[in-house]
């Protein structure tokens, strides 16, 4: 949650009563404080109904303003707060300022220096999903942990037959868990502990993949259904390299697209940008940042894998980013540099709203 692409606008000068939240699953760690001072902290129940009617009484005809930290309770607190007419910042964790020399963390005190940083216009609040796009995020998550759980089977699988010495089904590459392998492992000549452990294994396995099946077909129906998320889909997979799954994973993480400012904003947000430790006329970079969700970046590269065997243009700079790095590095360096151009175009025809028109082959 906390990698979301920032939002601006909030001018501390405007309002006048500054509160900082520290929610947990039961209860919210409260501060207030004006232009001058702390005015009082306190915990209350995690109600939204409780903390509104507490404003209400306590600072009517004043500006308020709320930030809290994004963490597992979600958006709901915020969503409620906006409803009344409040401002409210969900913060990243990484992204509230912290003193080196600080050993003690209490809710209380997390929700002073929220307060106080809040003020002080310390804080940019993440850009908050709207519901089409929370929910498209949990079907992605969800397709996401079928497809990790059938992975780890698969080790887990030859991990087994390792440790016995029992051979692994030849099969060309691409098709190693193919239902004719899968037929002869369940056939395999072994113990009868390994046979039981094995056939658990498999079984496993056969629910992970079915699931995640099933998952991506609920991910179909619904992005088909959404009249704001249909087209940008369209959009997306209109660009050499990008398929659903990336188109999906992508739009549920982006959220909604006129967040979006740039396209360093968007390279950024996916942590394709590099390091940078400069200073005076000295310039250093370093690798990419690799921020944001990592699992998001890694389909991202996968598709720029996939985009220089099909597009031209992206071949040719592959090739030509490749050659400016020595040998054993030429080849990550290069694609993370194309996985960095897709956003380029992911960014175009999202903000542009047109599909994505491959240049035509120069001779």
């Amino acid at each position: 949650m906390s990698n979301e692409i920032l939002c601006d606008g909030f001018i501390p000068r405007q309002y006048d009563i500054f509160v900082g939240l520290d929610v947990d699953k039961t209860s919210i760690s409260v501060t207030f404080t004006n232009h001058q001072e702390t005015i009082r902290s306190m915990r209350i129940p995690y109600s939204s109904d409780h903390l509104i009617h507490y404003v209400h009484r306590h600072f009517p005809g004043q500006k308020v303003a709320f930030a809290y930290e994004a963490g597992p309770t979600g958006y709901g607190l915020h969503d409620q707060l906006t409803a009344e007419g409040y401002p409210c910042l969900v913060v990243a964790a990484s992204m509230i300022p912290t003193a080196p020399g600080q050993r003690v963390k209490t809710n209380r005190l997390d929700s002073q220096k929220i307060s106080e940083c809040l003020r002080g216009g310390q804080l940019k609040s993440i850009h908050v999903p709207s519901s089409s796009y929370r929910q498209l995020r949990h079907l992605t998550q969800l397709r996401d942990t079928f497809v990790r759980q059938a992975t780890a089977n698969k080790c887990r699988i030859k991990a087994l037959l390792l440790l016995e010495g029992l051979p692994f089904p030849e099969a060309p590459v691409g098709s190693q868990w193919s239902k004719r392998v899968i037929a002869e492992l369940k056939q395999l000549d072994c113990s009868g502990a390994v046979r039981f452990k094995l056939d658990r294994l498999l079984l496993s396995l056969e629910f992970s993949q079915k699931q995640a099946v099933e998952t991506t077909r609920e991910i179909r129906r619904f992005c088909r259904q959404d009249p704001e998320i249909h087209p940008c889909m369209e959009y997306l997979i209109s660009i050499p390299g990008i398929g659903g799954i990336v188109a999906s994973h992508l739009l549920a993480r982006i959220g909604d697209w006129r967040q979006i400012r740039n396209v360093r904003q968007l390279s950024a947000f996916l942590g394709l940008v590099p390091t940078e430790h400069s200073t005076g006329e000295v310039v250093q970079r370093g690798a990419i940042t690799r921020s944001g969700d990592g699992r998001l970046r890694n389909k991202l590269i996968q598709s720029a894998w996939s985009a220089i065997r099909q597009d031209p243009e992206l071949t040719e700079f592959y090739r030509r980013v490749g050659q400016k790095h020595p040998r054993d590095r030429a080849a990550k360096k290069a694609i993370v540099a194309v996985a960095r151009k897709l956003t380029t175009r992911i960014y175009a025809v999202l903000h542009e709203q047109r599909p994505y028109v491959m240049r035509p082959k120069s001779h």
